[in-house]
């Protein structure tokens, strides 16, 4: 900053030094009429010959090449302003007192002159102008106050102070213009070492087309990613550059247009994702630039940046497929499925059409996924997902749910006709047999239609339509369709209130017990009661448990409700003065849990029952899940001395394998084959038969239930059924009438257990 200066100074000096001679000459003009001009000559060679002075000094200056300067060379200046300030006061000193008023005021002009013109050249440096200024501005202001005219000498004290200023101020803006200069060269310096690095070791590189987009500089990454010498890309037209084979047959792609659009509108973009063919490999370039303008302001071409980001595209289609597509069978998930139902449902609103949606649920899926286990599971879904996949045209699109649950889109809806026969062809190609690892395996579908805009306006609302029409057709025992009908909803609400009301009906005291007599089936002596379990809400009267045991389970209450009802039985059963049994009816999810059996040991410790008079009811359904807990919960059962009965066999799987495995005391045949052979239907008079003798020779008691009439109660007699259940004998009975029952009948009571 001294040298700039320092610099100034000199390029300064000449006219510095031509003001001194102006000014000189209009003084010694002045003077001339009254002063001796051998002393006006003698002045004049000393001011000029000192204003030459510091001229040659300035001008001499390291010839203006230097880049620096010392603190001493800008201190060094200051001599230069006291002698000429010096040789200047002689003026005013020597003649001010002899000058008349119109010589006065031409020897004021000259000063001021002289005063004005070194604040404005040499001021630069302000050792040089400041004495100068002080020390002439100072004389002449003393000079005027002593001639008696105190206005002028306050006016020459202003002008000093001013001048001082402003040379001072010149001076600071030459500082300041330099610090900037030099800022801005450093900054430039490392932008383009910066560039320079970044072009070399960067996966970015730089582009720079003209007014015309031709290329005026490109980086040496850039010919080689186009796989072209450098040197060869100097003024070729750069989109010809960029669509390669494409170019002449004009087949570009949309980003390619946009692309072209934005340097004809010469607009600048930011990460424009641009598709670049070189040598039949397809890459993704994402580009930046902005418009350069000359210093007229007139455009003259682009300056750009560019990088390859195919690696970083392919990843992001990858992971965007992930979060749509479904790992297991490849097909759309969930979220691809609600994205598309809401875009067929926009385009079905706005063109005045219709669309549907169908959920498929398959059928016996459960089944074998816990026998055979999950892996044959996956692979049946995958064939599953191979047979609906080959159903659906363009018009629909098929994904998965998740679990056993699949969904279909129709994206034009309006031949009704056409998406029932779709439904019916999904059902039917998956009830189709599989032959998976060794094993043929048997399923079916059960489906939901829903059709906007009747049964639904929103993607929600559709789905949810869809979702009861799939379970009324599971309701219907599966392998059917159904459409969405309003009082569906009316149904599902009803369900939803009872859940709720469900949840808090224990705690409410709302759920009672009554205990339905089972006798001998020979001698008609009571044996024992069956404890089922009553529910009458306050508002919605009595619920029958054919509606809410199902809802309990489904909703994972039949836990809690089971234990109350396992505690509330034992705790009657123990009150009664006669040892009746007491039989309740336990869930395949009450089984599922390995705690149960504590359960039930503590329910009977805490009752003081003897274990010997629980019997515990469970269904074939239990044994369906392999390799879960049920099994060993109900060895721990035995152990503990409680008694198990197999309820409604003959209406599910029958496998003898069951009997076999586990420990049973007795079975129980259903009401609807005792029904039928009353009726005389020998099928079901056989199978009674069978189930007798099959219990006989397992030394097992059966237990005919559902007997209402002296004539059943005879035919269960001659097919040699043990034990007998049914409103014959009597119905469910509360707890008062239960106990009194269990008195009377003690002795009865007493030879029929044994």
């Amino acid at each position: 900053m001294r040298a700039a200066q320092l610099d100034a100074g000199r390029r300064s000096a000449l006219l510095l030094f031509s003001a001194h001679t102006l000014g000189a000459a209009l003084a010694a003009i002045a003077l001339a009429p009254l002063a001796s001009h051998r002393l006006l000559f003698c002045w004049m060679a000393l001011a000029l010959g000192t204003a030459g002075w510091v001229t040659l000094r300035r001008l001499g200056w390291r010839e203006g090449h230097a880049l620096t300067a010392t603190l001493g060379d800008l201190r060094g200046t200051g001599v230069e302003g006291i002698a000429m300030g010096l040789a200047w006061a002689i003026l005013p000193l020597a003649f001010g007192s002899i000058a008349t008023a119109r010589q006065s005021l031409d020897l004021w002009a000259a000063t001021t002159l002289v005063l004005t013109a070194t604040a404005m050249t040499i001021g630069v440096l302000p050792l040089v102008g400041l004495s100068f200024i002080a020390i002439l501005g100072g004389v002449c202001a003393v000079t005027l106050l002593l001639v008696g005219t105190p206005l002028l000498a306050a006016a020459a004290t202003m002008l000093t102070l001013l001048l001082g200023a402003g040379s001072f101020g010149r001076a600071r803006a030459v500082v300041l213009l330099q610090a900037n200069r030099m800022a801005l060269a450093e900054r430039d310096q490392t932008v383009s070492l910066l560039l320079r690095e970044f072009e070399d070791a960067g996966s970015d590189w730089l582009w720079e087309i003209d007014a015309q987009r031709r290329v005026v500089r490109a980086s040496p990454r850039l010919a080689a990613s186009l796989g072209l010498d450098a040197g060869t890309l100097a003024g070729m037209p750069f989109l010809k550059l960029l669509a390669g084979p494409a170019w002449e047959s004009g087949r570009v792609t949309a980003e390619f247009h946009a692309l072209a659009e934005r340097l004809k509108g010469r607009e600048p973009f930011a990460d424009l994702a641009v598709p670049i063919d070189i040598d039949g490999d397809r890459r993704w370039w994402r580009m930046s630039a902005s418009p350069k303008f000359d210093e007229r302001g007139a455009f003259s071409g682009f300056r750009g940046v560019s990088s390859d980001v195919t690696e970083q595209r392919r990843a992001t289609e990858q992971i965007h497929r992930m979060a749509r597509f479904d790992a297991l069978t490849g097909l759309p998930n969930r979220l691809h499925i609600n994205e598309t139902l809401a875009a067929a449902m926009a385009e079905a609103d706005k063109w005045g059409g219709r669309c549907a949606f169908m959920m498929i649920d398959l059928d016996r899926f459960k089944a074998v996924n816990d026998t055979l286990g999950h892996p044959v599971g996956d692979r049946l879904l995958q064939r599953v997902a191979e047979r609906l996949r080959q159903l659906v045209s363009a018009n629909e699109m098929i994904g998965r749910l998740g679990g056993d649950e699949f969904a279909v889109v129709v994206r034009d809806a309006r031949d009704g006709e056409r998406v029932e026969r779709l439904a019916q062809g999904i059902i039917d190609a998956v009830s189709q047999p599989y032959e998976v690892d060794q094993h043929t395996l048997y399923i079916g579908a059960s489906v939901g239609l829903a059709i906007t805009p009747r049964d639904g306006r929103t993607a929600e609302t559709l789905v949810r339509s869809a979702d009861l029409a799939l379970y009324r057709s599971k309701d219907a025992g599966g392998g059917v369709f159904h459409a969405y009908e309003p009082q569906l909803h009316v149904a599902a609400e009803e369900r939803r209130v009872l859940e709720i009301a469900l949840r808090a009906a224990v705690e409410k005291g709302q759920m009672q017990l009554a205990y339905q007599p089972v006798v001998n089936a020979r001698s008609g002596g009571l044996i024992g009661f069956e404890a089922l379990l009553r529910w009458t809400h306050p508002e919605l009267g009595s619920i029958p448990p054919s509606k809410f045991i199902p809802l309990a389970e489904e909703a994972r209450l039949i836990g809690a409700i089971g234990e109350w009802v396992l505690r509330t039985a034992c705790d009657e059963a123990a009150r009664w003065e006669q040892p009746a049994r007491i039989a309740i009816n336990v869930s395949p999810d009450q089984l599922h849990n390995p705690g149960f059996a504590a359960i039930v040991a503590n329910a009977l410790a805490r009752s003081g029952l003897a274990a010997d008079r629980l019997e515990l009811e469970v269904t074939e359904s239990v044994f369906l899940r392999e390799g879960t807990a049920a099994v060993s919960v109900l060895e721990q059962i035995l152990d503990l001395g409680v008694r198990l009965s197999l309820d409604d066999f003959g209406t599910g799987y029958s496998s003898l394998g069951y009997l076999t495995h586990t420990r049973f005391s007795s079975i129980k045949i259903d009401r609807s084959f005792v029904q039928c052979a009353a009726r005389g239907t020998r099928e079901a008079i056989a199978i009674i038969r069978a189930v007798v003798a099959l219990a006989d020779s397992l030394g097992m008691a059966t237990t005919a239930e559902g007997v209402e009439t002296e004539v059943e109660h005879q035919m269960v007699q001659a097919l040699g059924c043990t034990r007998a259940q049914g409103f014959y004998f009597g119905r469910p009975l509360p707890v008062g009438e239960v106990r009194s029952l269990a008195s009377r009948n003690g002795n009865e009571t007493s030879r029929a257990l044994a």
